[in-house]
């Protein structure tokens, strides 16, 4: 019995640990206060969601650069810049540019895993300023905000609003979601940063010579 009550206490202090300290900031990293609290394109999609995470990096680029490493990211495509072995089958996220994937347009399918058959659609898109990705059931949705704010230097902002689904096995799904999210996301921004502003030096080195 008391292993049962000492079990009890820890996994309490854990949940409480998580929810007010570690699940605000998985849900807000890289963000300012302004930025978690802006209103942004798509938030009007999911009603009442369970999960809202606002984060963002600065990327010394411009905002046409950048966008050009989000709207080729996907499965099969240039990848996640992020967990290779795990979201693109082992096949390491492109270091370039690519061309075959340098295309977008309403309804356009972004795979989410190798085998194609989870994914999101492209819902609405402003160059080089927004993207927005729903699962056409307003359940989810996955914005990409780019905001220059000084010449060659970009906010990248990204916000997902999911609405979970509790029944089974959903429920195991979304309980690593929740937590697991800010893994491959942050790997995934900290990608597009660093192939952007290497691809915009090598750009600027190329011109001056």
């Amino acid at each position: 019995m008391d292993i049962f009550l000492t079990l009890l206490l820890f996994t309490v202090i854990l949940i409480i640990v998580y929810f007010l300290l570690l699940r605000p900031w998985i849900l807000t990293w890289g963000a300012s206060k302004q930025e978690v609290k802006m209103s942004l394109v798509g938030d009007e999609v999911v009603h009442k969601p369970h999960f809202i995470a606002t984060r963002a990096v600065t990327i010394n680029t411009p905002a046409a650069e950048v966008w050009q490493w989000i709207i080729q990211i996907g499965s099969a495509r240039a990848g996640w810049y992020s967990l290779d072995r795990i979201d693109n089958a082992g096949v390491p996220s492109t270091m370039e540019i690519l061309p075959e994937f340098q295309k977008i347009e309403l309804d356009y399918y972004i795979p989410f895993t190798p085998d194609q058959k989870n994914g999101m659609w492209v819902k609405d898109f402003r160059h080089p300023e927004f993207i927005l990705w729903w699962d056409r059931k307003s359940n989810g949705t996955w914005g990409w905000y780019l905001q220059e704010f000084e010449r060659d230097r970009t906010r990248l902002i990204t916000r997902l609003r999911t609405r979970y689904d509790f029944s089974f096995p959903w429920l195991i799904y979304y309980l690593f979601y929740d937590f697991g999210d800010i893994v491959m996301m942050r790997k995934c921004m900290l990608g597009i940063k660093q192939r952007a502003e290497l691809h915009h030096a090598s750009s600027k080195e190329k011109s001056v010579s």
